[in-house]
């Protein structure tokens, strides 16, 4: 019997690759996809699938108990755009999932867990350029603010009562399979599928506000990575840095042009534009690269051929 995994929030946009890839890998029936509603045809058909709500705690471990679950993935948050809207939502929502799943490990009723942090956990005043591994955290969005409460909780509970829990601060993320879930950095898909389609863009940040991004093939494998990691190779257990690549918008559209020369973008810089600007434009990553060897594979022209590819 191999091991068996739970991805709670296996709908939305990381969780429903991470759930194909950890089925390709463990097997259709060793991994269990949750979520509160129904996601896509392939999802639903290739493994079981539980209807479930991550904030409640009862119904958490009850379908723990039931499948003998040893790993759980929790990706069910609300992301840093929709969680300016329902700050308090967003905030029961990213922390009382945590602690169902925490005390699930602190009760050693599941062995390891995989938490997914941000870049949201850095603000005006952390290093703008090659943000360290430790540095100041002063997030201004009710997001940034769950997440790194959320680090120091996995770091509490590691410390305290020996949970195996494992993070990465995850960039903004740029995928051809699933729709964007109401983030920040929800332009640089945007704008393929409007490329793709032949019309042009109107992007909601300014042309020169540069970012740290990932395709998702590379959060798929890193996420895949640190859990598979030796436990005494995984020396933070709060959240690892994790970098791809970085670039503004005006970067990606010149870079989209030179396959779809008459693409044209305007620019509307709106209320995300604010939350843009209080996050880092590139990242360090060296402690992820020295503890589980993370290495991306993916930068702006190989990922824009292969999103323009695989929408087109």
């Amino acid at each position: 019997m191999g091991k068996k995994i739970l991805v709670i929030g296996a709908c939305g946009q990381i969780g429903t690759e991470l759930t194909m890839r950890l089925r390709e890998l463990y097997g259709n029936d060793a991994v269990i996809a949750g979520d509160i509603r129904e996601g896509s045809e392939e999802l639903m058909a290739s493994g079981p699938f539980e209807i479930m709500d991550a904030m409640d705690g009862n119904q958490v471990e009850d379908i723990c108990l039931h499948y003998e679950i040893e790993e759980v993935y929790l990706m069910a948050a609300m992301l840093s755009a929709t969680g300016e809207k329902y700050p308090d939502k967003a905030w029961k929502l990213n922390m009382n999932s945590l602690f169902n799943v925490l005390d699930l490990g602190k009760e050693k009723k599941i062995d390891k867990i995989f938490w997914p942090s941000s870049i949201a956990v850095f603000g005006p005043t952390t290093p703008q350029e090659n943000t360290p591994q430790h540095t100041v955290m002063e997030p201004t969005t009710v997001y940034g603010i769950s997440k790194q409460t959320g680090e120091r909780w996995c770091q509490y509970y590691h410390d305290k009562y020996g949970v195996d829990v494992r993070s990465i601060r995850y960039p903004g993320l740029i995928s051809w399979k699933t729709l964007p879930g109401g983030g920040t950095t929800d332009y640089a898909v945007d704008i393929f599928h409007k490329a793709a389609a032949g019309e042009n863009y109107e992007c909601f940040l300014k042309d020169d506000t540069q970012l740290p991004m990932m395709y998702m093939e590379d959060a798929i494998r890193a996420t895949v990575e640190i859990m598979e990691a030796p436990a005494e190779a995984v020396k933070e257990r709060s959240s690892y840095n994790l970098s791809g690549m970085s670039f503004t918008p005006a970067q990606i559209a010149n870079a989209i042009k030179v396959h779809k020369p008459a693409f044209e973008v305007s620019y509307q810089p709106d209320y995300r534009q604010a939350i843009a600007d209080s996050w880092p434009g590139s990242i360090n990553d060296d402690a992820a690269r020295k503890d589980w060897q993370w290495q991306p594979q993916f930068e702006l022209e190989t990922m824009v051929a292969e999103m323009l590819k695989h929408l087109s």
